[in-house]
């Protein structure tokens, strides 16, 4: 078959995980109408396997999980050990967190509602979220001032693996913890105490 090699490499490359023969051998059948042989296969695969030992290429094509799939050679280990960390350190905020659950949940939503809800200003998260193209902006209110409406983003249900808002777990699904640390004294212990 035409180019074989480079519909397998396609398959591999797009797969999220490692990709079983049976999958490839499945999906190119469906594909083009037609049932390649498995030794065909299995040819395609160990060419571009060879292909990719090459010192030209920084990864490589590999026999994993009961499947194929394209890793990092080990040279480049500590490289990309190095740029995971770096992304890593790009975590949200807690404040980010609450501010984009907060939009979420009510969206299309005002930064003032979300003040409100909050009770500190959302201004530094919103820009950060914005930036991180978690939010975006929907339009603008028809209240006083016309503020800008606030909602997620396609990037927000790819960063949460969600398919939809409704994926979203329910505020009914939320535990309220059993106990809890530094809880209220009773009202007549503070009676006699001001509040700074």
């Amino acid at each position: 078959m035409k180019q074989l090699q480079q519909h397998i490499e396609s398959l591999i490359f797009t797969a999220e995980s490692a990709i079983p023969f049976k999958d490839i051998s499945k999906v190119l059948e469906e594909h083009f109408g037609l049932k390649i042989p498995n030794p065909e296969i299995e040819d395609a695969i160990q060419a571009l396997r060879e292909k990719y030992q090459s010192e030209d290429f920084s990864f490589e094509l590999v026999e994993i999980a009961d499947g194929y799939q394209f890793l990092t050679k080990g040279a480049y280990h500590g490289l990309i050990g190095t740029y995971l960390k770096k992304k890593a350190r790009k975590r949200l905020s807690r404040a980010a967190l609450e501010t984009l659950s907060i939009i979420a949940y009510k969206q299309p939503v005002t930064k003032t509602e979300m003040e409100k809800i909050r009770g500190v200003s959302c201004d530094y998260s919103i820009q950060k979220l914005l930036e991180k193209d978690l939010v975006t902006i929907l339009g603008r209110d028809e209240g006083p001032g016309r503020p800008l409406l606030y909602g997620t983003s396609e990037k927000f249900m790819d960063y949460f693996g969600l398919k939809s808002l409704k994926d979203l777990p329910q505020p009914k699904d939320f535990k309220a913890p059993d106990n809890s640390i530094g809880e209220q004294a009773p009202i007549e212990e503070n009676a006699g105490t001001e509040e700074e």
